[in-house]
């Protein structure tokens, strides 16, 4: 049975071949900021000052953040070199924060 990280990186992958997925930090911000984006995945090592203006734009904009996974780990997953990422359909944005706070515990 597949760990609930992969089961989120499958759903992450699933999601950009339903055409759910926006990448790039501008479009990203874009996203956030016309209320498009539900959900964000940044990389947990993408640079200080970029993680801090999506993340602060997301807090304004009151869209969650999962910042769990690192660049390489995303890039696999979507088959797409990013390190930042909005799902734009609900239900995956919702099946992806189940499952990613399933893993957490919560």
């Amino acid at each position: 049975m597949p760990s609930n990280a992969t089961k989120v990186l499958q759903l992450l992958g699933l999601a950009r071949r339903a055409g759910a997925l926006i990448t790039g930090e501008e479009m990203v911000l874009k996203a956030i900021r016309n209320q498009k984006a539900r959900l964000v995945l940044i990389a947990s090592d993408t640079g200080k000052s970029t993680f801090k203006k999506i993340t602060d734009k997301a807090s304004y904009y009151h869209v969650a953040v999962i910042a769990d996974y690192d660049r390489a780990t995303l890039s696999d997953a979507t088959g797409m070199a990013r390190s930042i990422y909005a799902i734009d359909n609900a239900g995956f944005a919702k099946k992806i924060k189940e499952v990613n706070n399933t893993e957490k515990g919560e």
